[in-house]
């Protein structure tokens, strides 16, 4: 197991604000979701290891409310800390804040964590905030002075075989996520899917949406809407990728636990990094692997199909 970074050294609590771990009040309401990769990878870094110096992963376990059993089967995953995160978020969705993960390690007085990570998670929290307000915001468009054609909704004409005027929608089986270097395989998945007697029809970015409209807002119409699952293309790439973040967690929020089988992880290459913890508690398809590379396509194809 991974050795924690160096410690920063304690530090005293103090005023909201002036110390590490304090966020102000619309910070520490955003939902657990808003922490990428890094700060997770970085915390798991510090609570996976068990040691009788400091509070461990299974300390916040039991500050969260796990039974012996359930600590006892986080145990055998590779990365306990990021799978109790994970559940923590799909059984308290209301409550499970980065406010109150703050809490819980100044309660477990680890100083060192919160040193270390409070400028990272301010960031990450900040960004979810500014993703949640362009989603909320309509794009300023300078009207046509002499245009006779009636004004559309921002969310009517989004594709090449959208009604203009908002009399028909298009309608995918499903939305692909993916980064622009994972193009290639995207590229194959249409042949494979759309040009095969599987006769699916999938929403590519690059390929059906037509430019000019707010990407967050787009994305959002897309998935909840026009698409019936959504495949997510998963590569080192795909890590580093702000609007593959946004749209995975979206997914993730309007089928918690994957209830409705909406999201389908597909892993295209072999990865340096570490896969996702916020989609590990889903069955995959993997490319990669030689010995179901066969089946690949049939598998990824029928669960598309399903109702």
């Amino acid at each position: 197991m991974a050795t924690a970074p160096a410690s920063s050294g304690s530090t005293p609590d103090s005023a909201p604000g002036s110390a590490p771990g304090f966020l102000p009040p619309e910070l520490a309401a955003v939902p657990m979701v808003a922490l990428n990769y890094g700060v997770r990878r970085r915390l798991g870094l510090y609570l996976n290891p068990r040691t009788a110096a400091a509070a461990d992963w299974t300390a916040l376990a039991e500050e969260l409310g796990c039974e012996y059993l359930e600590i006892r089967r986080l145990e055998a995953l590779p990365d306990p800390t990021g799978a109790l995160l994970d559940e923590w978020q799909s059984r308290c969705p209301g409550g499970a804040t980065v406010g109150r993960l703050l809490e819980l390690l100044r309660r477990l007085e680890r100083h060192d964590v919160l040193v270390d990570l409070a400028a990272s998670v301010e960031e990450d929290c900040k960004k979810y905030l500014k993703r949640k307000r362009q989603q909320a915001e309509q794009p300023l468009q300078v009207p046509a002075v002499d245009s006779s054609v009636p004004k559309t909704s921002e969310l009517m004409g989004i594709t090449t075989r959208d009604d203009p005027y908002g009399n028909g929608t298009e309608l995918f089986d499903a939305f692909i996520c993916y980064c622009q270097k994972d193009l290639q395989f995207v590229q194959e998945m249409i042949r494979e899917l759309e040009q095969t007697e599987f006769k699916l029809k999938l929403c590519v970015f690059d390929r059906d949406v037509l430019p000019g409209t707010c990407v967050w807002s787009i994305s959002g119409e897309l998935i909840e809407r026009r698409c019936r699952r959504m495949v997510v293309v998963i590569s080192d790439d795909y890590l580093e990728s702000d609007e593959c973040d946004f749209q995975t967690k979206f997914a993730l929020s309007l089928s918690p636990g994957a209830r409705l089988k909406r999201l389908i992880p597909v892993k295209c290459k072999a990865m340096k990094n570490e896969f996702p913890s916020i989609l590990r508690f889903i069955t995959i398809c993997d490319y990669t692997n030689p010995c179901t590379k066969k089946w690949f396509w049939t598998r990824l194809a029928k669960s598309l199909m399903l109702p």
